[in-house]
């Protein structure tokens, strides 16, 4: 992003004065007369100061980005009023107008104004990347070019549904485990900081020596209440590094290989992104899309590193003129099944409606997939949790229970 610095005139006929921050020239343009300003005078700002490493994360970071559910409620009502026979700018005003989201209410203000002046809407969309994604762009060029634009608003809508329907699945497998430990180490922590000084007090009055394990316990909360700030600052640390970390380019590929691969949690990573390049490429390809297309555009629109290296492989074998199924094949994260189904689909000619249901397959395994975690995961969690506190427990009475023999050995 650039800072621009501006000289326009308002409706009123004032002149205004100021600084936009824009990727480029025309869009610096648009986003002036979003504001019913005509720019008469736009260049760079070079006494701005670039950015800094921290303070791009920080943007990126904290940027807002449009919802999924937002995004798949304004598709669907773009395209019924589309298919009544209301004009793009007309539409585009209405929705706008509407729409209670202010990131989304923006973008169509400044899409609006684009069209205005003279452009397409697929170009006016492509400028507002955190509102609408490559795919989309894609799919909106594609419906209209072919005058099919409701029809591929339609397929869209379906297509982030069943793309949301899919994440809300995968979150709903992580959700309550990390609930069960959060409260878990509440308590534990509750035990440590409150209830085992008043043991240790009750012990230093008696005089006598405590078994090891109560001594290992009485230790470690010693230690946890006298360097509590230093475990909580390096708690941050490690977590603000793996976020930065994280937020790099090098961290999310390495994450999604690790992600995907990881024992229980990964074969459901891997079905979910797989019904999701399914689904992706079989959108695109009912849409009038090429293959080659489909499948780059479907690669940068994964949301996983692993399956988009995978298809960027397969679009090189694609581009020499072989089928698709055949490095499909070779792809060790992508299932036989997908590439068998997928070459089904070729020699008959139906690859998109073959993609379709290799999707529908995967997302009922992803759903099947995340009760079968749940069924595991959290009872598993329960019993190890509960055994800690029963250690804990057991080892501030052992005193008493010694305590107790000793008096009933008199």
């Amino acid at each position: 992003m650039a800072t621009y610095q501006y000289l326009a005139r308002t409706i009123a006929g004032k002149m205004s004065r100021g600084r936009i921050e824009a990727r480029d020239e025309n869009e610096a343009k648009i986003k002036l007369r979003a504001r019913q300003l005509m720019p008469l005078k736009l260049e760079v700002d070079l006494k701005r100061k670039q950015s800094s490493s921290a303070d791009v994360f920080i943007s990126s970071f904290l940027a807002p980005r449009l919802k999924s559910k937002d995004l798949q409620i304004f598709t669907r009502q773009f395209a019924t009023l589309i298919n009544s026979g209301i004009p793009i700018l007309d539409s585009i005003r209405i929705l706008s107008e509407g729409s209670i989201n202010k990131i989304l209410k923006e973008a169509l203000i400044q899409i609006r104004a684009s069209i205005e002046s003279g452009r397409r809407l697929s170009e006016s969309m492509i400028q507002h990347p955190r509102v609408f994604d490559r795919l989309y762009c894609n799919l909106i060029q594609a419906g209209e070019e072919a005058g099919i634009l409701d029809t591929i608003l339609s397929r869209l809508s379906m297509y982030i549904e069943k793309n949301e329907k899919i994440k809300r699945q995968v979150k709903s497998a992580l959700v309550m485990p990390i609930v069960i430990t959060f409260v878990a180490f509440l308590v534990i922590g509750g035990i440590i900081f409150f209830i085992i000084p008043k043991f240790q007090e009750f012990y230093a009055g008696s005089g006598k020596a405590l078994p090891a394990l109560t001594m290992a316990i009485v230790n470690l909360s010693m230690f946890l209440r006298q360097q509590w700030h230093v475990i909580i600052l390096s708690i941050v640390g490690v977590v603000a590094g793996f976020t930065y970390y994280m937020n790099t380019l090098e961290g999310q590929r390495k994450f999604d290989e690790v992600m995907i691969n990881a024992p229980l949690f990964g074969d459901l990573i891997q079905k979910s992104s797989v019904a999701r390049m399914s689904r992706t490429l079989s959108t695109l390809l009912s849409s009038g899309i090429g293959l080659i297309e489909a499948i780059e555009i479907a690669a940068r629109t994964s949301g996983n590193y692993v399956i988009e290296k995978a298809l960027i492989a397969c679009r090189e074998s694609v581009t020499i003129g072989r089928p698709f199924h055949q490095p499909l094949a070779k792809q060790k994260e992508i299932p036989i099944m997908v590439s068998q189904m997928v070459a089904i689909g070729e020699q008959s000619g139906t690859t998109d409606v073959m993609l379709a249901k290799i999707a529908d397959f995967y997302e009922d395994e992803v759903e099947n997939a995340v009760k079968t975690i749940t069924a595991l995961v959290e009872p598993l969690l329960m019993v190890v949790l509960g055994g800690i506190i029963a250690v804990i427990m057991v080892a501030m009475y052992l005193p008493i229970f010694g305590l107790a023999d000793t008096m009933g050995g008199q």
